[in-house]
């Protein structure tokens, strides 16, 4: 298994090795040590490649991934699996604002919380979130499903258009055009097929709550207008 040392191997020697590999070649691993918060670290992968970084990166840790699996044991600046196209993305620790930024597939999960506009304008990514998760996030979020065992922010769900939002804590407030709605037996076998993929065991999908948009916005309004 190749080990990588950021401490004395430049980041870009380690992106470039990612992103040589043969992307319909076989499963390869990699191990990546003394991250200590660098930027970009593993992104722009389109191989079968497991990555173990060692440590806390910066910010758009394994943008762009797509088939990876990348597991990063600490925390994650702002942007990790940002425009993800698919793989699996696991962060240890916390993660920053925008986590799966735009990312149209694959799956997040974070085991600590995530700071504001998490999955903001998400395009078919799986979000889930065993903490807590800030403000604005899921806003203009168009489709995909985010799912959080703790509490959510203001503003959840802002904008949004047809992703699924789950949470099982307690919403500060919701955002324009979001409402409640209600767990239909397809959204219980959803989320319990979502929380397993996870690693997500003692938790039921009964426990949450079903959230997602009135679709009063889509189109503009006059009488809509104090909404936009």
């Amino acid at each position: 298994m190749p080990v990588f040392d950021l401490a004395t191997t430049e980041l870009r020697a380690l992106n470039a090795s990612l992103h040589a590999l043969d992307k319909n070649g076989e499963n390869a691993e990699f191990e990546v040590i003394n991250p200590r918060g660098a930027h970009a670290v593993a992104v722009g992968i389109d191989a079968p490649v497991d990555v173990h970084i060692k440590g806390s990166v910066g910010y758009y840790c394994a943008g762009m991934n797509e088939t990876a699996n990348i597991t990063v044991h600490g925390h994650a600046g702002p942007g990790v699996a940002e425009n993800m196209m698919s793989g699996k993305v696991v962060i240890k620790g916390d993660a920053s604002q925008y986590a799966g930024a735009t990312a149209h597939g694959g799956l997040l999960v974070i085991e600590g919380n995530a700071s504001s506009r998490c999955g903001i304008s998400m395009k078919g990514i799986d979000i889930v979130v065993k903490g807590n998760i800030g403000h604005m996030s899921a806003f203009m979020a168009q489709s995909g499903n985010l799912v959080v065992l703790g509490d959510a922010g203001d503003a959840l769900g802002d904008s949004l258009y047809e992703a699924r939002l789950f949470v099982r804590g307690k919403v500060k407030s919701l955002g324009a055009d979001c409402i409640k709605k209600d767990m239909r037996p397809e959204h219980i076998e959803l989320l319990g097929k979502l929380l397993s993929d996870a690693g997500i065991t003692d938790v039921k999908p009964e426990e949450f709550t079903r959230y997602g948009s009135a679709r009063q916005l889509y189109n503009f309004n006059i009488d809509n207008a104090d909404a936009y």
